[in-house]
């Protein structure tokens, strides 16, 4: 059985469960990491080195990082659905979560850092303003790239859909301006109406 080393309240771990519970994978998972602690102990160290969630372990295979996971878990459980068979679909799938992870993941980390996890007369507000310039432009971009096609690569929901719709929550969530993104928060709200992102996804930030 697929288990999983995380605490429901990381996004990386939520990308995971949003993809576990897509696919209806049976599973455990086990709090780590954050509040819970055991980043550091030997034994999860040895699974990986990095200390971080998540990580999996299925039938004596481990793997971590998020994006990593979401692909494999797809492409062992989810061929021809979540992971795309065409080539060229499954490229542009993957790129979106390259995107995710090198590019909208920079400033979404310090907004959510100092709207969330520090108290306001401790925030950085310049940084909450760079930061939330950066992450208007690529939620523009984002926007754009919707008007085309109602999933970010194409008719149904893939795995390029998975990081980037739990970027999107907390970019929606988070006490900020934005301006109107329609075809974004068509988008977004697509996700919404399914039960796998609303049991894994739209969780109160903390």
């Amino acid at each position: 059985m697929l288990r999983i080393l995380g605490r429901k309240n990381s996004s990386n771990v939520q990308k995971v469960m949003w993809c576990v519970g897509e696919l209806a994978i049976p599973h455990e998972r086990v709090d780590m990491g954050g509040d819970f602690g055991g980043g550091d102990l030997p034994a999860y160290r040895a699974l990986n080195p990095n200390a971080l969630v998540p990580t999996i372990e299925e039938d004596g295979y481990v793997l971590w990082e998020s994006n990593a996971i979401v692909r494999y878990l797809a492409a062992r459980h989810g061929m021809g659905t979540l992971y795309p068979e065409d080539l060229r679909t499954r490229m542009s799938a993957e790129r979106w979560m390259d995107w995710q992870l090198g590019t909208v993941n920079l400033p979404m980390w310090p907004l959510f850092f100092n709207l969330v996890r520090v108290t306001p007369e401790k925030r950085d507000r310049q940084a909450v303003a760079e930061a939330r310039e950066k992450a208007l432009e690529y939620f523009q971009i984002l926007n754009a790239a919707l008007e085309r096609s109602p999933y970010l690569a194409g008719e149904r929901l893939t795995i390029a859909d998975i990081p980037m719709g739990v970027m999107a929550y907390r970019f929606f969530s988070l006490a900020i301006e934005r301006p109107h993104l329609a075809h974004a928060e068509a988008w977004y709200r697509r996700l919404a109406e399914r039960p796998a992102f609303r049991n894994h996804v739209m969780l109160p930030l903390d």
